[in-house]
Parts: structure tokens; sequence; C-alpha cells
């Protein structure tokens, strides 16, 4: 008597096993992340995480229990020697991760950009309804970050009740230029290869946004969690990434 797999063609079998090969190739590739050397012009140490969690005066306006003994917490590399907080973007745009454990029900939120000549653009930044890895953009209307030009950036939490900052985290952005090459390499690789692109000419801001979208439409897949490993954020692989947040000046 012939068994079940007699009966299936052997090219089918192949196919399969391929396509299952493929796939989990895929999966466990892996990904560095090469991180540009910090810039000389770099100031004071950043902030990559508020030290201890505060609430507002009433107890009600707490953190929620789940999140009470966690922190603020920005989503970008920070160099331990020197406590310098920056990272590169290629986008005019870019996009900003943070962890939040602060609710919208008591808690606002505050997104600082300062330029080299520190002028100052100050938005207000929508917070979740429950604590979460959250992500906004400059608004479009925002003017661009020019190339080569380095930016400090401030994302502040202020309690409702008194308008008194009660965490914060700050850091450095600077906005690359790609070279024709990797422009080249970007434009016909698929997802993941353009995150593994981005990770390996440290462009963090944007091989962390490829990453997240690769992990909504395929949650299998592991360039998210590497890429936080890569810098020292384990805690935050497995946190929920919520759908918020907006800036408005």
């Amino acid at each position: 008597m012939k068994s079940y797999l007699d009966k299936i063609p052997l090219f089918l079998i192949i196919l399969i096993f391929f396509s299952q090969t493929q796939v989990q190739a895929q999966i466990n590739r892996s990904l560095i992340f090469t991180a540009p050397p910090p810039p000389k012009g770099v100031g004071e140490p950043g902030k990559r995480a508020e030290a201890g969690s505060r609430g507002c005066e009433q107890d009600i306006n707490q953190p929620s229990t789940s999140a009470a003994s966690e922190h603020l917490t920005a989503l970008v590399p920070v160099y331990s020697k020197s406590d310098v907080v920056f990272a590169t973007a290629s986008t005019e745009h870019p996009r900003f991760w943070f962890y939040v454990p602060y609710l919208s029900s008591f808690a606002d939120g505050e997104f600082v950009l300062e330029d080299e000549a520190q002028n100052q653009s100050i938005y207000k930044a929508s917070l979740p309804n429950t604590p979460g890895v959250i992500s906004f953009d400059l608004p479009s209307s925002a003017k661009p970050l020019e190339v080569g030009k380095q930016y400090h950036w401030y994302f502040n939490i202020y309690c409702k009740s008194d308008r008194q900052i009660i965490a914060y985290v700050e850091g450095d952005i600077k906005r690359e230029q790609l070279n024709s090459t990797l422009k080249t390499k970007l434009e016909k690789a698929s997802p993941s290869q353009r995150v593994t692109l981005y990770a390996a000419n440290g462009i963090w801001h944007d091989a962390l946004s490829e990453a997240e979208e690769l992990r909504r439409k395929n949650p299998r897949d592991t360039s998210w969690e590497m890429l936080l490993q890569a810098v020292g954020l384990n805690n935050f692989v497995t946190k929920p990434t919520l759908d918020c947040c907006t800036l408005k000046q």
C-alpha cells in the first residue's frame, strides 16, 4: 500500500521543501547593525531612558500597574563610553520610536527638535491609552532635515494637572545622504533586504521603521528583535507596538 507521500508528485515535494527552506532562511537570517561613529560635535551626553517612574499628584494618575516599574525609553542606540545618544536617518521627516508607560488620561507629550543654531520647533505629541511602543513622524509641514546637519531632540512627558515634567529623554539625529550604490540596492531589495542594508550602513531610524513594517506583515520575521537586541534594548522586543501617535505644532 502506497503512503500519502507516494501519491504526491516528486516536483511538488521539492517545491514545498524549497519554499519552507527559503522562509526559514529569511526568518533566521543574520542582521548586523553597524553603528556610525558618534559625531565630534555632540556636546552634553544624551538620555536614552528615564531613571525612574514618577507620577502626578494623585494616585489615580499613576502609570498602570503593569508599567509602574517601567520607564520612558527612546528606542535608539547609545554609546556606552560617552553616554551619547545618536542615530542617523536618510529621510527629510524621519520617524522616532519610544516606549511610553504614561497614559493619555493623565499626561501629555511634547517633542522638541533643535537645529545647530539652537532654533527650536516644539510639537505636542499625543500619548497612548495603554503602555507600549509608539512612533511618530515629523509632520510633512515641518522644515525638512538638511543633509549633513545635526539636530538635538527632546521628548518630554507632562502631568496634565500641573504641567510639571515627570519624565524626559533626549538625543541627537543626523540626516545622511545615501550614496548612489546604496540607493540602487535599496530600490531592487525586498523588505527584509532593505532592513539589512539600512542596518549594515548604520541608518538606524530607517532600519527600525522598515523592520516594524515587516513585522506587521510577517510576525515571524525577527528583524525588529535583532535590531533592538543589537543596541541593548532587549526588554522592548516583546512590547506591543501601538497605532499611535501624531505631532502637532
